[in-house]
């Protein structure tokens, strides 16, 4: 009914531009613009339904009411109470408004009863009580169809997004945890909180929405909340030690909140990402008899405390940090007299110290990494540790890197055990009381009453 009403106000646009033009003689640029030369057109549709999708609202199937998308509830309990209407399953239905607007058209052609099965409540009252309910649901065949369609619709939508988004060199985002700045493709900032923060939220192929996805995560941080365990804290720093120490860098795989950044929950109508996973599983163990000997596993690499170089063994990362950093861990133990807790602690110190572009000798900080190797290097401050009390902290313990392969390969020798004689650190084992008869015969103690009673 808009059409012809619009096509009117077209022509009258006309019969306007043409008299202003015969009284003034002429059209300004800026009148011209403004003059409508040819009819205009609502877009239309089978059904009328193009102009209603995308709008922030959903109607009623049946009459004129209208619920904001976010809110979809309040839509199906209106459809439940004034109409009667029961959907099946409604949160494997992939496009919410496109599936009402389909069926508000499909109503209109024929009778609901050809579609939905009718449920009559309170059978066994009078009539006049009596009343009937219908459920449409994917048992009738138009409504699974029409389900599969949405959900391969949106998969194609999300696909072609993360396509735009992995092609895109236009990014710019902020780290949450150091405020570094990048710019180019946003696997360079997800690659980075990985590597740097140990905050992994997954393959940057793997993930959609990026923008969103980070800002969602960026709020929490910002209210204070813990990405893991989702507690709130009473200031940042708290926030940052318990995230560090708990180590709940990571985000929480049962909020479904994070589902739709992940291109795997689009994949299969109803299905999440743990059910796939699972059918994944299920297929192993099905070809568990297959043959694997021609499976060669590549071995995890320690990287060098000051460098990006990798080596297999530390006898060989040693190796490298001794001549192209004058740096010797295994004299550096030795001369010390350091147990394997001690090593854990330097290590964890020296990474921590060299992320921060600290030289830990002279205490001086510098704006990149590859000054500060540089400053180390040539003032020979790679082997001048600070004093013990420094770095031999309980605080030290934790690794500064989550996938520090390097602590997992320190060395637990014979020497330990002088070293913690020296240190006066000697670790007493407690004696085995489940047996306490063998227990009176052999125990230590024994012997010590026995010397005792002799002397006296």
């Amino acid at each position: 009914m808009a059409a012809p009403e619009t096509q009117g106000a077209a022509a009258r646009g006309e019969e306007d531009c043409k008299s202003n033009h015969s009284e003034s003689g002429s059209v300004s640029y800026e009148d011209s613009k403004d003059c409508i030369l040819e009819p205009l057109s609502l877009p239309e549709s089978p059904g009328g339904t193009t102009a209603l999708e995308g709008s922030p609202s959903v109607p009623c199937i049946f009459c004129e009411e209208h619920f904001p998308m976010d809110e979809q509830d309040k839509l199906l309990k209106h459809m439940i109470i004034e109409h009667k209407m029961v959907i099946a399953d409604v949160k494997l239905v992939a496009d919410f408004q496109r599936y009402i607007l389909y069926w508000r058209k499909r109503f209109t052609e024929q009778p609901v009863t050809d579609f939905c099965s009718v449920i009559r409540i309170n059978s066994t009252a009078p009539l006049e009580e009596q009343d009937n309910y219908f459920l449409l649901c994917d048992v009738l065949p138009e409504d699974r169809v029409l389900r599969e369609e949405l959900q391969k619709q949106r998969l194609k939508e999300i696909l072609e997004q993360q396509q735009q988004e992995r092609n895109d060199n236009n990014f710019h985002g902020i780290c949450m945890f150091c405020n570094e700045e990048f710019f180019g493709n946003r696997s360079v900032l997800l690659n980075h909180m990985a590597r740097e923060h140990a905050f992994n939220i997954g393959l940057p192929d793997n993930i959609v929405n990026c923008n969103e996805f980070l800002c969602t995560l960026q709020k929490k941080l910002d209210n204070l909340q813990c990405l893991y365990c989702e507690k709130t804290f009473r200031d940042k720093n708290t926030l940052k030690d318990h995230m560090r120490k708990k180590q709940h860098r990571r985000i929480n795989p049962k909020n479904r909140e994070y589902d739709r950044f992940y291109v795997i929950n689009y994949l299969e109508l109803g299905k999440s990402w743990e059910e796939v996973q699972l059918e994944d599983d299920r297929e192993l163990l099905d070809h568990q008899e297959d043959d694997w000997s021609d499976w060669e596993e590549r071995p995890d690499s320690a990287v060098c405390l000051f460098c990006e170089k990798q080596a297999e063994t530390i006898e060989k990362l040693c190796v490298h940090m001794e001549e192209a950093h004058d740096f010797d861990l295994l004299k550096i133990k030795s001369e010390l007299g350091l147990n394997f807790y001690q090593q854990v602690k330097l290590v964890n110190f020296i990474r921590r110290q060299i992320h921060q572009c600290r030289c830990y000798s002279c205490h001086v900080k510098f704006k990149s990494k590859a000054e500060l190797r540089t400053h180390m290097e040539e003032t020979k401050h790679t082997s001048l540790l600070p004093e013990r009390k420094i770095w031999d902290q309980p605080e030290y313990y934790f690794p500064t890197y989550e996938n520090d392969i390097l602590l997992c390969t320190l060395s637990d020798s014979e020497s330990d055990l002088t070293a913690q004689e020296q240190n006066g650190n000697i670790t007493i084992i407690s004696e085995d009381t489940s047996k306490l008869h063998a227990l009176k015969q052999t125990s230590i103690l024994n012997q010590l009453l026995l010397h005792e009673g002799l002397k006296n």
